[in-house]
Formats: C-alpha cells, structure tokens, sequence
C-alpha cells in the first residue's frame, strides 16, 4: 500500500511580515544546493510556518529535531494542524521514567535498569515508521531520541504481513507470522500488539494505530478485511488489502535469529577466557549465567529484557560500526530541520560520550558482552554524515557551530542565513527594566499583581530547583495560582501545565530551564528573570534573549532583570533585543501597522489521557519532598501500615520523585536506596 500524496498546507492566513522573503530566500538557497542553512528568527515570527512553506514547496520527506519533549510536542501540533492529510509523526523517548542499567564498583553496587513505559507513545513512534515505509508525505518531529539504535530498517520492512481479500492463507500459518511480527495472542484481553480469534474472524488490535485490524475467513480463504473502533467495534473503513508492520522495532527473520544466537554464544565463550585470564572469576560466572538466561529467551520468545545488547548480531552489523537510526529509515533526499540549533546540536554532540562510559562498567565488570557498546547513539561525525539533503538550523539565537557550517558571518550580505526579524502581528520585542536585587521578591510581588490584574500572565525564571520551590511556595502562601514546570514531570503532562496556564487556572508559572525556548504562550506579558547578573549557562546572552522572548507574543511584553550590576552577557543581550525592536518600530510605522498581541485556540491533547493524573504533579506535595523523603527512610513498616492511604500516597510520590531525580543525576546509588525503601511499602498499600 504505497502512498505519492504530496504535501497540501492548510492555513487560514498568508505569509506576513517578513515570512514572503524568508521562504522565498530559503528555497532559493535550497535549489541552489546550499547543504546548510540558518534561519535566525525572533520569537513570534512563525518560523513554524515558514517551515511548513518550505516543505510544501520542495515536496520532501522531513525529519524535525527538537531538543525535548515539550517542545517537539508543541511542534507535532502545530505540523499537524498544517497538514491535516499528510503523515505527520511524533517520535520521543518512551519512557516517562528511566533508571538506566549501571555498576558502581567502588561499592560493589548493581542498578538494574527500572523503566515507566507510555504505551501511547510506543504507538506512534511503531506509527512513525510504518509511515516512513509506506510513503513520502511524512513529517516526523522527534526528540534526539532520533540518533539512539533502533533496528535495522531492512530488516523491519522484511517483516511485514501483507494480506489481500481472496488469498489463501491458511490460520497456522497466520498465527506463525504474527508471533515472528511480535503480537501475542490475548483471546480475553485484546490490547495493543495482541490478537483474538472469534468464529472466522482474527481480531489484531495494531501496535502502531488506535485501531483493529479484523480479518475474516471461509475456510483458509480471506474474504473480508476490516479496520474496526477499538471501543465500539464499528467499521472504520472495508479494504481490499493491507499491510501489517511489526509491534516491536526490534524483529529478526528466524534464520537470522539463529545465526545471531550461535554468534552471541561464540562471544560469550570468548569474553568468559578474557575474563579468567584477568582472574576475573565472579563476572566470568556472572555473564555466562546473564547471558544463556537472555539466549534461551530470544530463542523461546523472540524477545528478552535488554534485547537492544544484542542488536549488533540481528541487524548486519560489525563491532564498531554505527546504529540503525530513526534518521536510516529516510530517504536520502529527506529534509533534516534543526529546530532551536543552539542547543539541540550541542545535546546531540553529548549523547555518545555519557552513553560509552556507563556501558563500559558494565562490560569491564561482566554485566554485558561488549556488543552492549555498539547498542548506542550516533557518535556527532556519524549524525553529519546522516543529514539529509539539505539542513535547515533555526533558532533565534544561533550558535556559532551552525553559522560556520552554513560559511556565512553576521552581516547582512550573507546568503545562507535568513532573518526572520518583523513578525507578522507587528509586535516588537518586549521593553526592558533592570532592577536591584535588593527587595527583589517584595517588588516582584508587585509587578505581578499588576500584571494579574489585567488578566495577563507571568512566567519567572530562577538559577536552582530550591529558589523555584522556595518562591512557588512563598507565592501560593500569598494567594496566587502558581505552577511549577521542571523536569520530573512526565512528557506529556508539561504541555497540561502549560495549556493551563493560558487557560487560567495558573496565573504564574516558575521554572529554571524550561521556560526558555520556544513556548507559545500569547497570554504571557511579563517575563521576570531573577538573579540576571550570575554569569553562566543559564544567564548568558542566548539564554537571556531566549527568556525575554517570552514575553514578545504579548503587545504589552515586558522583561523585569533583577541584577545588582551589568554583565557582558546581559549587555550583548540587551542590544540585540533593542536592535530588532528598532527594525520592527521602523517596519510598523512605515507600513502603518499597530501591534496586536497573538490570539491562539488551545490545542486538541497529543494524547488523550486520564484527566485525574494530570493536574499539576509539578507542585503537590512537593514542596516539602526532601523532608518528606527524610521521613519516609527513617519510617518503620510496621507505621507505615497504619497511616490513612491518603497519606501513604503522600510518601509514595514523594519517594518515586526524589528516586528519579537521583537517577536523572547519576546518583545511582542513593536511587537505589530509595527505590528498594518504595518497592517496601508499595507492598503494604491497599488500595
């Protein structure tokens, strides 16, 4: 079933300010074979749908980097939105909660790999490459996620099963082939990637879509296919034929399969010497046991835990050479963009090293074979050689990697970088006050009365999660709807907190680094920057011209920098911002345009989900965690049980939370003392 739609971008509105230019000059610079391409645009400009010209002018296939969750999100809406009838994908990480599998050896101490999986997500990223399969009209917006191993495209689009109305096919050797495609048969409890077999119809419910597959049979004859509501069971649509993709990325042809076993034998027997040789006995024994225990499952079960150890041996690899990627199942005249380059391709460029040295403790020590090492991201020279035909790198402040790569400089006769200054709405970037530090929270409290009382919104940024919790809960005390966005909380709960507050039920929401790029909050006025003066990271000229964009959506934007002196950082920044502010007052009062504040519909949820699990995980009971934490470790079992489940939950949340903040600091260790403390009491609840 292959599909030749082309792209067919729906709008309500044309190209504006100086969104005709830009497209016009980027697909000039894309005829003309420049492989790389920055397009500086200010916050507010539509980059976005600059972008959604370009492709529905050049008709590529197009692979969209986000540097996290929220953001991809953000962007996977607004594509989507775009076009409507086009494929457009979002692929991130699974995981709401991953504790990678590590070894400490100064302690002696294993951390077994620990993983909340969002089944949603799963779906469409098996959704994002059934589409790049299948046909050319495909977006996809992706985390890095893109550049960690996924399985050999080849060998994912072997196995596949496609059926047509009239064929022979007998039902053994149907279920034969849905066990090598990974769904397993649940004649009980039909859920994603398992099928039921009723009378003369196999039910599939697909991995990839929220639908069931229904194929009907007269004896060994196929005579119906159908794709059924999962709910209500109606048909969705009769077909002629289908093709079914795999529920897992990871899938190898039997003969494969084998071949790689005997080849996973032959290593282990082989590490095992190199092992005892060293007069490493205990973690010869310990990977001899680990190892056959993992054989034995892949040969039964065609899956173990951990199978992504051992893809190197299923996917045609040889020790050394690169992963199959998300970026290897496009073609190779695909569009890469770069969204926020100045910090998406420096996260790229880290990726490998972080990856390799916790690994190589777990080779060295005998938790894996050393094909566990080539179960990783892209190395960056691997992701260049991977781009697509051209590269598009977009940020309002991009670095100086990208504005090398492009062979351009800052001045106005460049070629291959395009401004995106004047925004379509007229508004200009937000007026700045700098302010003491002294008094600072009192005056802060001020301003954001102020601003409250003109239904506006505010978003205030600290340098540490302490002063963020600290002043959240000051606030609260105070009386305000106040939110608190951080890292902990799950993917898709983010875009809830932020959809909330541009619906009002906060009116203020405190962050550290997540309130910097790319955040469409048109209801936000005052953007307030504590602690500006601390040179670093988080304070400098990118980061604070990326935080003061915040406020440039709102035709009465303004930026309060509290700092007890001016640092070069904050006077780089400062006269960018007035720069633009200049040309955009010149273009208004020219074209006689009066600035009016962008008006946004909220988006439909990515994901529908359980309104109950949404509300605002960021801030309950958190406030206080540390001493919660504290509490729950010195607490006797025997209490514990006795507590109201209220409070149990209380703890236990409290306990997930801090878990996973370890983990996502590498403080493994202390994790796991946690984690065995919660795995306690998790035995006690009732409820």
């Amino acid at each position: 079933m292959v599909h030749d739609d082309n792209f067919v971008l729906k709008a309500q509105y044309l190209p504006s300010g100086d969104q005709p230019k830009a497209i016009k000059q980027l697909i000039k610079n894309i005829n003309n074979g420049l492989t790389d391409i920055v397009l500086l645009g200010v916050t507010g400009s539509g980059k976005t749908f600059v972008m959604a010209n370009v492709i529905q002018k050049i008709q590529r296939p197009t692979l969209i980097i986000s540097h996290n969750k929220t953001l991809a999100g953000q962007l996977y809406q607004e594509f989507r939105d775009f076009f409507p009838n086009n494929a457009v994908e979002y692929f991130v990480s699974y995981y709401d909660y991953y504790q990678p599998e590590s070894y400490i050896p100064s302690s002696d101490t294993y951390i077994e790999k620990e993983a909340q999986k969002n089944e949603e997500i799963d779906r469409l990223r098996l959704s994002t490459t059934a589409s790049l399969s299948t046909r050319r009209d495909v977006i996809v917006v992706s985390s890095v996620s893109c550049i960690y191993n996924l399985g050999s495209p080849v060998e994912y689009g072997k196995n596949i099963l496609e059926v047509v109305c009239g064929m022979n096919l007998r039902r053994k050797d149907l279920f034969l082939k849905l066990s090598d495609l990974q769904y397993e048969r649940a004649d009980y409890d039909l859920k994603r990637s398992s099928y039921r077999v009723t009378g003369e119809n196999i039910d599939i419910y697909l991995s990839y879509k929220n639908q069931i597959l229904r194929l009907s049979f007269l004896e060994d004859t196929l005579t119906n296919i159908y794709l059924l509501n999962p709910v209500s069971g109606e048909i969705i649509s009769t077909l002629k034929s289908f093709i079914l993709y795999p529920a897992k990325h990871y899938v190898t042809a039997e003969n494969v399969k084998e071949k790689g076993l005997k080849k996973i034998k032959l290593d282990l027997d082989k590490r095992i010497k190199e092992l005892k040789k060293d007069n490493k006995i205990v973690e010869a024994y310990r990977l001899e046991q680990r190892v056959n225990n993992d054989i034995d499952m892949i040969r039964e079960l065609g899956y173990t835990n951990g199978i992504e150890n051992y893809s190197i041996y299923f996917d045609g690899r040889s020790p050394g050479d690169p992963p199959f990627t998300l970026m290897d199942y496009f073609p190779k005249d695909y569009l890469l963009i770069i969204d926020e380059s100045h910090i998406t391709l420096p996260q790229i460029r880290g990726m490998y090293a972080g990856d390799r040295s916790r690994k190589q403790v777990l080779v060295d020590y005998g938790f894996r074979l050393p094909s566990a090492l080539d179960n990783r991201p892209l190395n960056f020279q691997e992701f260049l050689r991977r781009k697509g035909k051209n590269t598009i790198y977009t940020s309002a402040t991009p670095g100086d990697y990208e504005l090398n790569l492009a062979k351009i400089s800052t001045s106005s006769k460049n070629k291959g970088i395009v401004e995106l200054i004047v925004r379509p709405t007229g508004l200009v970037d937000p007026i700045i006050k700098i302010k003491p530090t002294k008094s600072q929270v009192s005056d802060l409290i001020k301003n954001v009365e102020k601003t409250l009382k003109k239904g506006q919104r505010v978003l205030i940024t600290t340098l540490t999660k302490r002063m963020a919790e600290e002043l959240s809960a000051y606030m609260q005390n105070k009386g305000f709807k106040v939110a608190y966005l951080h890292s902990d909380i799950e993917t898709l709960d983010r875009s809830d907190i932020l959809n909330d507050l541009r619906l009002g039920n906060y009116d203020v929401l405190v962050g550290i680094n997540l309130l910097r790029e790319g955040l469409d909050l048109p209801e936000v006025s005052l953007v307030i920057i504590l602690d500006a003066d601390k040179e670093g990271f988080l304070r400098s000229d990118k980061s604070l011209i990326q935080i003061m964009g915040r406020a440039a959506r709102h035709s009465a934007g303004k930026v309060i920098l509290y700092a007890d002196k001016i640092t070069g950082s904050m006077q780089r920044a400062i006269k960018e911002v007035e720069r633009r502010r200049k040309i955009q007052t010149e273009y208004n009062t020219k074209n006689n345009i009066i600035p009016k504040s962008i008006i946004k519909p909220l988006r439909k949820e990515i994901i529908a989900r359980d309104k109950k699990t949404k509300k605002q995980k960021a801030f309950d009971s958190i406030l206080s965690q540390k001493n919660v934490v504290a509490d729950a470790l010195k607490m006797d079992k025997l209490v514990f049980k006795t507590l109201p489940n209220k409070q149990k939950k209380h703890f236990l949340k409290a306990l997930k939370l801090e878990m996973e903040e370890l983990a996502k600091n590498l403080e493994f260790e202390k994790a796991s003392i946690i984690r065995d403390k919660l795995k306690e009491f998790k035995k006690l609840t009732q409820y």
